[in-house]
């Protein structure tokens, strides 16, 4: 039976693509919404600096230019609505701000679509790297109460 929705969580990453193709591939639904999530440029600053212990400047962004995170974002998510396209599904384009982490903002608007499936690709780090480097993936499986199809990278 094909689920009504899905969302494929899209980062312009080739494990992100590899996860669209898979998408196509297997999976059927009546609509697939790709989203890219994004952090604000003040808030990755404001992040960055405080990892790095260096006092972070008053930096205010100016309300009439349009912050660069979002534009690439939208780049970013039209290429993955052109390949989902390719890939056979109907697909729509979507962002979501980040208001604390990545993966929040992907299992947010999960939940506020009510999907059927989240797809994701996944870096397939183990052992202490994974340790180090915490994946988006790995805490969308942990935090949502929905089906999710990790694929992993090709070889």
């Amino acid at each position: 039976m094909p689920c009504d929705r899905m969302l494929i969580a899209y980062d312009g990453s080739e494990n992100a693509k590899r996860a669209i193709s898979y998408a196509g591939r297997f999976l059927s639904a009546e609509k697939a919404v790709v989203l890219t999530a994004w952090e604000p440029m003040v808030r990755q600053a404001a992040r960055l600096s405080g990892l790095s212990g260096v006092m972070q400047p008053e930096w205010v962004p100016e309300d009439e230019i349009e912050d660069i995170a979002y534009q690439d974002a939208r780049a970013v998510n039209a290429e993955g609505l052109h390949l989902a396209q390719l890939a056979g599904l109907n697909a729509e384009a979507r962002t979501a701000e980040s208001s604390t982490t990545i993966w929040n903002a992907i299992v947010e608007c999960a939940d506020e679509l009510d999907v059927d499936i989240i797809v994701a690709g996944t870096r397939g780090s183990t052992g202490l790297r994974a340790l180090l480097r915490s994946s988006v993936a790995d805490a969308v499986l942990r935090h949502c109460h929905r089906p999710v199809l990790l694929v992993p990278p090709g070889r």
